[in-house]
């Protein structure tokens, strides 16, 4: 049946005036009916994804919006919906290649870019989402949300005065926008107003409209600032909040599935099951063809001080440090998507290896790292998992286990606010974060037990409180010239391209206030105390 196009005109106008006067809710409704009734058209679709987002039904919002941008392809309004719904969702690179086909359209648009500042943002990009923030400055000088950017990256790397200052300007034009009130509490926080970085996140929680997430962050950073108040109750009630609306909102992605912990648990019965000799002859065998040199590998638990390490590498201008990537990934796909996959590693040919080194010297390469004749230094504490695939593609690869109080860890881990995913998924309650360390310490230990590794274990705490003497000494296993330059890391922190929770505390230059910090939390510790005294005796620390 054909259409009445002069009706259907009629009801656009009818959607866009009651858009325009900022009757919502009407403007949904008569778009939703339209819908029902077969006419397709942007404005629709834009509408009542809208009201989809207001009611949590994010994936029904991306999903109209997507039909939009098949239909209008260069609607710019549907294309960046569409891009901050998929940033809604956590995921990032979708959102980013909206952004760049919305700019590849159209270069002016100052929006485009604050957008793709957010999508480089959330994936920890934070020089690449600077530039883009700026980008956005320059064509519109009051784009607020490419302040709040700003800001948060500022508080992100520890520019306490460079936070103040954004925050207040993007809350002169986004009054109330939460991310800049989060960003202007941390600067307060770092700058010693611990009184009023709390009223002023209280007041935030306090609103009825303010999204779950953004309570969650809220809830974390007013458990930092009742922690710098030596107010360890209150700050671990206020963590537990953060914690458990994270777990609420992710449930439907992480929970009801093979756990990190379960997968953990299951590669670590794989390790033990397999042939120890048979592992040993392979790699002796294997050799290594490659044009660069081999890594050198961090690893860890997060939050056990790895990033000090590669921080303070990075002062020699013969290492390469591009930050947390997954350049092992092409491996893990073929040898560890389950635990049962192991097994078949020790057996691969060497040609299989080969391939799969080549595969991630090509990650290093998609980077944009020019290697030459400097050494990768590869840091990703959960690379721990890892350590059969580093042993078998790389077997004349130096590492660092670095490790720290199981206790400052665990509690650190449930403290912090990360990019969520199943690991991190393991640390939003106490007893998960404890499990999960036991878990992966395990296994770390049988691959040393078991794998011909060669492993230098660092101890976090004789790094922060004797760090030329124990980096000396790291530094010969690794076989990196040390050099006076490691010192300087602090300015060099503020500065990286990449984010990690650290790099606000690095920024500060050495700093063991963090030691010990577990013993403020005795009492909320104790029911895990148990899992984790085995550790403590195991890596000397005193137990009390």
């Amino acid at each position: 049946m054909e259409r009445d196009r002069a009706a259907d005109l009629a009801v656009l106008r009818e959607v866009h005036e009651a858009a325009q006067q900022r009757d919502h809710a009407r403007a949904a409704t008569l778009a939703q009916a339209a819908l029902d009734r077969g006419l397709e058209h942007p404005l629709l679709f834009n509408v009542v994804a809208l009201r989809l987002e207001h009611e949590q039904r994010v994936v029904e919002a991306a999903a109209l919006l997507s039909r939009a941008v098949q239909l209008a392809p260069r609607d710019a309004g549907v294309r960046n919906a569409l891009g901050l719904c998929l940033l809604r969702m956590e995921r990032p690179a979708e959102a980013l290649v909206q952004f760049e086909a919305l700019l590849a359209l159209d270069p002016t648009l100052s929006f485009a870019y604050a957008s793709r500042g957010a999508a480089l943002l959330a994936l920890g990009l934070l020089a690449a989402a600077e530039g883009s923030y700026r980008q956005a400055l320059e064509r519109d000088p009051k784009q607020g949300v490419a302040m709040a950017g700003l800001a948060h990256i500022a508080a992100r790397r520890g520019q306490h005065a460079e936070a103040r200052r954004w925050s207040q300007q993007a809350l002169g034009i986004l009054p109330g926008f939460p991310d800049a009130v989060m960003s202007l509490a941390t600067a307060e926080l770092g700058e010693g107003a611990a009184d009023q970085a709390g009223a002023r996140l209280k007041a935030l929680l306090a609103r009825p409209e303010l999204e779950p997430v953004d309570g969650a962050h809220a809830n974390g950073l007013l458990g930092d600032v009742l922690d710098a108040a030596g107010r360890p109750a209150e700050a671990f009630a206020a963590y537990t909040r953060c914690n458990q609306t994270l777990r609420q909102h992710y449930a439907e992605r992480y929970a009801g599935r093979e756990s990190a912990l379960e997968y953990t648990l299951a590669l670590t019965q794989q390790l033990e099951r397999m042939d120890t000799e048979e592992w040993r002859a392979q790699s002796a065998a294997g050799g290594e063809t490659r044009a660069v040199a081999t890594p050198i590998f961090i690893l860890g638990f997060p939050r056990s001080g790895t990033t000090l390490l590669e921080v303070a590498l990075e002062g020699n201008s013969g290492t390469v440090t591009p930050g947390e990537h997954e350049f092992l990934i092409d491996a893990v796909q073929e040898f560890m998507r389950t635990p049962a996959e192991l097994a078949r590693l020790p057996r691969a040919s060497e040609a299989e290896i080969a391939r799969l080194r080549a595969a991630y010297w090509s990650r290093v390469v998609e980077t944009g790292i020019q290697i030459g004749t400097r050494i990768l230094v590869d840091k990703h504490p959960l690379n721990t998992l890892k350590l059969p695939l580093i042993a078998r593609l790389f077997p004349g690869a130096r590492i660092a286990l670095v490790y720290r109080d199981p206790r400052d860890v665990v509690l650190s881990g449930f403290r912090r606010r990360f990019q969520m995913s199943a690991p991190m998924y393991e640390l939003l309650t106490l007893e998960g974060a404890a499990r999960y360390y036991d878990a992966v310490m395990r296994f770390a230990d049988g691959c040393q037990r078991r794998l011909p590794v060669a492993i230098y274990p660092l101890r976090y705490e004789n790094l922060a409180t004797d760090f030329d003497a124990e980096l000396h000494k790291v530094c010969a296993f690794l076989g990196v010239q040390w050099t006076p330059a490691m010192r300087d890391f602090a300015p060099r922190t503020q500065l990286r391209a990449t984010a990690t929770p650290s790099i606000a505390q690095l920024a500060r230059g050495l700093d063991g206030s963090g030691i010990g910090a577990w013993r403020r939390y005795q009492a909320q510790l104790a029911p895990i105390q148990p899992l984790l005294r085995p550790w403590v005796q195991h890596f000397g620390y005193v137990t009390d």
